[in-house]
C-alpha cells in the first residue's frame, strides 16, 4: 500500500499523457493527409484539412468525449430512489475521500460490468451494468464503486475516455481509406505518386496499430494502481476481490461494449466476445486489462 502513486503524482502523469496523445494523434493525420492529397492532386490541399480535421477531433474529445462515450454505452441517469444502494455506497467512498460526487448512470445490460468517465473529479460519471447492481453484494459494490473512483483521484478519466474517441477516430478513417478508390493524376507522376500511395496505405495499416499501443500504454498498471487505491477507500480487499471472480466469470457479453471502449471498463467487456481479444498468450499482449487471476493476486498480499 505504501507503494501507492499519491493523486497529484498521477494528475501530472495523465496530463502529459494526454498532450502526448494529441501531439502523435495530430502528427499521424498532418502526414496521412499529406500523403493521401498528394494521390489525388497536391498534399498542400490536404494538409491544411488533416491538420484541422486531427485538431477538431481533439478539441471534441477533450470537451465531449465523456458524453459521447456514455451516449454509445446507451447510459441512463440514475435516480436514487431506485437504486439506493448504489447512490449511498458513492456518498460514503466521496464522503471519507474528499472526492465529489460523481453524476451516477445505469447501462440497461445483463453482463456485470462498469466505467468511469469525465474530463477531471469535478465533472466525473460512472456508469455501471444493472447486470453488476443485480448480482453484487454492497461490499461488492463498494469494491467496484471504489475501484472507478480511484480512477477519478487519480485523474484516469480523462486519458482513457479522449483515447477511446481518438482511437475510434483513427480505426474509421483507416477503414475509410480502404473503401476508398485511389486515383494517379498522370502517367508522368505515377513514380513519385506510386511512393506517397505506399506511404499511404502504410500509415492505414499502422494508425490502428498505433492506435491499440496508445491503449496498451495507458492501460495496466493504470488497473493495479486502482485496485490498490479502491483497497485504501474501502479497508476490505475481499469485496473487490468476490466483485472481480464474479465479473470475470460472467459468460453474458457486454453488448454496448466495442475495441475503442473496452480499456475503460472494470473489467475487459471482450473477453466473452469471439475474437475480442485474442487466444492463448496473445490474449494477454494485445489484452487491455491485466490477467484477474494476477489482479487478485496482488490484493491478496495486502
Amino acid at each position: 500500500m505504501s507503494g501507492i502513486i499519491n493523486f497529484y503524482e498521477r494528475q501530472k502523469e495523465n496530463t502529459t499523457k494526454t498532450l502526448i496523445l494529441f501531439g502523435v494523434f495530430v502528427g499521424v493525420f498532418v502526414v496521412f493527409g499529406y500523403s493521401l492529397g498528394y494521390i489525388y492532386s497536391d498534399g498542400a490541399l490536404f494538409l491544411p484539412l488533416a491538420l484541422v480535421f486531427s485538431l477538431f477531433s481533439s478539441l471534441i474529445s477533450f470537451y465531449f468525449s465523456d458524453s459521447i462515450i456514455l451516449s454509445i454505452s446507451k447510459a441512463k441517469i440514475a435516480k436514487k430512489e431506485e437504486y439506493f444502494d448504489y447512490f449511498s455506497v458513492c456518498e460514503n467512498i466521496c464522503l471519507g475521500t474528499g472526492l465529489p460526487m460523481p453524476k451516477l448512470y445505469v447501462i440497461e445490460d445483463s453482463s456485470p460490468n462498469a466505467f468511469a468517465t469525465g474530463r477531471n473529479r469535478n465533472n466525473a460519471s460512472i456508469a455501471v451494468t444493472s447486470g453488476l447492481l443485480n448480482s453484487l453484494s454492497r461490499s461488492e459494490l463498494e469494491g467496484v464503486v471504489a475501484h472507478e473512483l480511484s480512477h477519478v483521484g487519480n485523474n484516469d478519466m480523462l486519458l482513457m475516455t479522449v483515447t477511446a474517441v481518438l482511437v475510434g477516430t483513427i480505426v474509421m478513417v483507416s477503414d475509410w481509406y480502404f473503401r476508398i478508390r485511389v486515383r494517379v493524376s498522370s502517367d508522368d507522376d505515377r513514380k513519385s505518386s506510386g511512393i506517397f500511395l505506399a506511404l499511404a496505405i502504410i500509415f492505414a495499416i499502422i494508425t490502428p496499430l498505433i492506435a491499440q499501443l496508445i491503449k496498451f500504454a495507458i492501460s495496466r498498471e493504470r488497473e493495479y494502481l486502482a485496485d490498490a487505491t479502491a483497497v485504501k477507500f474501502t479497508r476490505n480487499p475481499n469485496g473487490l476481490i468476490s466483485a472481480l471472480k464474479k465479473v470475470a466469470s460472467s459468460k453474458e457479453p457486454l453488448e454496448v461494449a466495442n475495441k475503442a471502449t473496452a480499456h475503460l471498463y472494470f473489467e475487459n467487456p471482450l473477453d466473452n466476445v469471439q475474437g475480442g481479444e485474442g487466444i492463448g498468450f496473445l490474449k494477454n499482449l494485445f489484452s487491455t486489462h491485466p490477467p484477474v487471476t494476477e489482479r487478485i493476486k496482488r490484493l491478496e498480499m495486502m
